[in-house]
């Protein structure tokens, strides 16, 4: 796949137990916030029985923190789907409060098998769907 997928917006709820003893979201739920986007992403996108069939791992994170976030804030992750290689895929999720960017993630996720829990590849229409503008 040579271009990215389209943009997927995901909202966040900034709960009191996110909060840590300097008053702003602990940097840990940053992490929860990328898992909890980029599956939204899967879900929303990818054929009802691909999602029944495949689970995915985190198998790295690179996060760059810009700005705390803060009870009640309302938090946008914005996924974007740069790249799926063999059973892999390549993510990068912007966590923004309005336009204040509060961080940048680039992960990669391992596809597995829902039933024997091994690396599996997605089937190429399924990848095919989250790059559209491809299909032309």
């Amino acid at each position: 796949m040579s271009s990215v997928s389209l943009p997927h917006d995901h909202a966040i709820a900034v709960g009191a137990d996110q909060i840590d003893f300097m008053g702003h979201v602990n940097n840990a739920h940053y992490l929860s916030w990328v898992q909890e986007a980029v599956l939204a992403h899967w879900r929303h996108i990818a054929p009802p029985e691909a999602v029944a069939a495949h689970l995915w791992v985190a198998l790295k994170h690179e996060i760059t923190y810009r700005r705390p976030a803060f009870l009640d804030d309302q938090v946008i992750a914005t996924v974007i789907l740069e790249k799926v290689q063999g059973a892999r895929a390549f993510y990068e999720t912007i966590i923004k409060r309005g336009e204040d960017v509060l961080a940048e993630v680039k992960s990669s996720w391992c596809c597995i098998d829902a039933e024997t829990l091994r690396p599996a590849r997605l089937a190429s229409d399924v990848v095919a769907s989250f790059f559209p503008a491809e299909k032309v």
